[in-house]
C-alpha cells in the first residue's frame, strides 16, 4: 500500500473533521481518501475513526498514531525536497583538454533535460583519473582501449599547408641519405600519448626507417601546433581539432589510429546513454 498517500489522507480528514474536505485537502477523490484511509486501518490493525456521528471523529487508537503519521509526512517531504536539491548539486566531470568551451557549453546545457548540473573540469589524462580516485570529480572521461571504448574518434596528421594528396603516408618524411633538409617531425599531443596510439604509430615509423626523433611526444597541444605553424611538421589530431586550429588534416595511409575514450565513476552509465552524442561531439568522435 501507499502508506505515505494513506497517512496524507488520515492527516487531512482529520485536521478537517471531513472526509470531503479532508480529500480535498489532500488534492484527491472522496473516494479515493476513504479507501486509503480504509486501507491503513486495515494495515495497522484497528479503526482510525468513528464514524457513527455526522462528521468523523478520532478513535484513541486515531489520536495515538496521528502524531506519527504527521511526522511520516514531513519526512517524505523533506525526502523529496532533498532529493530535488541533490539533482541540481554539481557533478563535477573530468574531461579532456582537447574538449572545447563551445562543445562543453552545448553538452552542460543538454544535460540539464536530464536533471544532471553537469560542471566539466578539463584536465590532461593522468589527472583525469587522479581527481576521480581522490573525489575531486565524480565522473572522468579517460582514454580506453578500442574494444572498451564508448567514443572512437579517427586520428590523422595535420599540417599549415594544404597537402598536395588526399592521404599522408608516414614514408613520405624519410629523408634521404643526401637529404640536409630538416626532417619533419610527428607530434603526439599528450591526450594521445596512450599504448594502443603511441606504439603502432612508433612501430611503422621505424619500419619505414623514420629516425626515432620524427615521431615525439608533445609537452603540450598549444607546444606541438606552435611546432606545425612554425617548421613543417604534422600534428596526430582529430578531424575537429585541426579544423579548429586552422590546420588541414589528413588521414594516414600506413595505419588508422584511432582516439578512444569511456566514462568511469558516478552516473557513467547516463553519461554513455542520454549525453552520448552530446559527449561524442565534445570528443570529436564518430557517433
Amino acid at each position: 500500500m501507499d502508506l505515505v498517500g494513506a497517512c496524507t489522507a488520515f492527516v487531512h480528514v482529520s485536521d478537517r473533521g471531513s472526509f470531503t474536505h479532508g480529500a480535498a485537502a489532500a488534492h484527491i477523490p472522496q473516494p479515493v481518501a476513504s479507501r486509503r484511509i480504509a486501507a491503513l486501518e486495515k494495515h495497522l490493525g484497528a479503526p482510525l475513526f468513528d464514524r457513527t456521528g455526522r462528521h468523523p471523529t478520532l478513535t484513541q487508537f486515531g489520536h495515538a498514531v496521528l502524531p506519527a503519521a504527521r511526522r511520516l509526512i514531513e519526512l517524505a517531504h523533506t525526502l523529496e525536497h532533498d532529493a530535488a536539491t541533490a539533482r541540481l548539486a554539481p557533478l563535477r566531470i573530468a574531461v579532456p583538454t582537447t574538449c572545447t568551451t563551445h562543445d562543453l557549453a552545448h553538452l552542460t546545457a543538454h544535460a540539464r533535460h536530464h536533471d544532471l548540473n553537469l560542471d566539466p573540469h578539463p584536465a590532461p589524462p593522468a589527472q583525469r583519473t587522479h581527481l576521480l580516485h581522490t573525489h575531486q570529480v565524480r565522473a572522468a572521461l579517460v582514454c580506453a582501449p578500442p574494444d572498451q571504448a564508448h567514443w572512437t574518434a579517427p586520428l590523422g596528421l595535420a599540417t599549415h599547408e594544404p597537402p598536395r594528396a588526399p592521404i599522408t603516408y608516414l614514408e613520405t618524411l624519410r629523408n634521404g641519405r643526401t637529404d640536409t633538409t630538416p626532417r619533419r617531425r610527428v607530434w603526439i599531443q599528450p591526450e594521445d600519448d596512450t599504448p594502443h596510439i603511441r606504439d603502432p604509430l612508433t612501430r611503422t615509423g621505424h619500419a619505414l626507417g623514420l629516425h626515432p626523433t620524427q615521431i615525439t611526444l608533445a609537452g603540450s597541444l598549444t607546444t606541438a601546433t606552435a611546432e606545425v605553424l612554425t617548421n613543417d611538421d604534422l600534428l596526430l589530431c582529430t578531424p575537429d581539432q585541426a579544423e579548429s586550429l586552422d590546420l588541414h588534416w589528413r588521414p594516414i595511409g600506413e595505419i588508422q589510429p584511432t582516439r578512444d575514450h569511456t566514462a568511469i565513476g558516478e552516473h557513467a552509465h547516463t553519461l554513455h546513454t542520454h549525453l552520448h552524442t552530446h559527449i561524442a561531439r565534445c570528443l570529436g568522435a564518430r557517433t
